[in-house]
């Protein structure tokens, strides 16, 4: 009895001796946490989180001139006065217009080429895949400004090999006219993204289980329903990634019009919320408004990419 009742005052001081490297070991792993995550959270803020807090600032505040407007400007504190000047504005309305249509065009047309590119890919069909990869994904790599550039060249006519090219068969393009420049602008980013995107779902796609797909073969399954009903739903996630980010680009264009602003009268200063940005922030030198103006389309960012994200979340939860 002696000897039993020694050994079990003996055991709760070595589980509690085996406490102390559990403890060291999360210890650890909280500092390399934090260690990795310090540069990361230092660039959130300050690429980020101040320059944002900053904007909110500068919508709150104007300029406002004493007597006929001959002195300077004073800045006082307006409120929401920039926020109302902006929702009340037709030209920032009419560009978050151009950019809902763009999206319509836009998103659905890269993210079904980029798929469908990715499937092909992967299926085999195609010879040199590493060569076609590195073709599709070249244009990714031109700077957006030179794309730009070299499209709006192809645009132009009296320089435009393409035009001149229709005009010899007797057909007229103008890429630059009312009802073709906004699809001018999507096959400039069309051309410049295809394959980024691409490169994301062929990605996914290589990482799925060789025993699904070999499964749905033995079913008798095609190629082409492999491909929809196997391949398709297994990388949804990759799918509602590649749509919620290019939502978001579309959103932030501004390059693309900006360049052909200076081509066609058809694209304003103010064609897209970004470029009323720029406009109301260099042209007017209302900071203030172009402050308002960019926390709306930041708000409206977020609105839209959590809808994504919860919309794709309830499509997983009921498959």
């Amino acid at each position: 009895m002696s000897t039993v009742t020694s050994s079990r005052r003996t055991a709760p001081p070595q589980a509690a001796a085996a406490d102390p490297p559990r403890r060291i070991g999360r210890r650890q792993q909280r500092i390399a946490a934090t260690v990795l995550l310090t540069p990361f959270t230092a660039l959130l803020i300050a690429v980020f989180l101040v320059p944002v807090g900053y904007a909110i600032y500068l919508s709150f505040f104007g300029e406002d001139h004493s007597g006929l407007g001959f002195g300077g400007g004073e800045t006082v504190f307006t409120g929401l006065r920039s926020y109302l000047a902006v929702l009340q504005d037709p030209s920032f309305l009419s560009g978050f217009g151009t950019i809902a249509l763009y999206c319509v065009i836009f998103v659905p047309t890269v993210v079904v080429s980029a798929l469908a590119l990715a499937l092909l890919l992967d299926s085999g069909l195609i010879r040199l895949r590493r060569t076609s990869q590195m073709l599709l994904y070249l244009p990714h790599a031109v700077p957006g400004i030179i794309a730009a550039v070299i499209w709006l060249y192809l645009y132009t006519p009296g320089l435009s090999p393409v035009i001149k090219l229709f005009a010899q068969a007797d057909i007229t393009v103008d890429f630059l006219g009312l009802h073709t420049v906004l699809p001018s602008i999507v096959n400039i980013a069309l051309w410049s993204g295809l394959g980024y995107n691409m490169i994301i779902f062929y990605a996914a796609l290589q990482a799925l289980p060789r025993e699904v797909i070999e499964a749905a073969t033995i079913d008798g399954a095609g190629g082409i329903r492999t491909a929809l009903q196997v391949k398709v739903p297994i990388i949804r996630g990759s799918v509602v990634m590649v749509c919620m980010f290019s939502l978001i680009g579309a959103l932030q264009l501004f390059t693309e019009p900006m360049l052909m602003n200076q081509a066609t009268p058809m694209v304003n200063s103010r064609f897209t919320p970004n470029m009323y940005i720029y406009d109301a922030a260099f042209r007017r030198n209302n900071y203030g408004l172009a402050s308002a103006a960019s926390v709306i389309l930041l708000i409206v960012t977020c609105v839209l990419s959590y809808a994504v994200t919860r919309w794709s979340g309830r499509r997983e939860r009921r498959a």
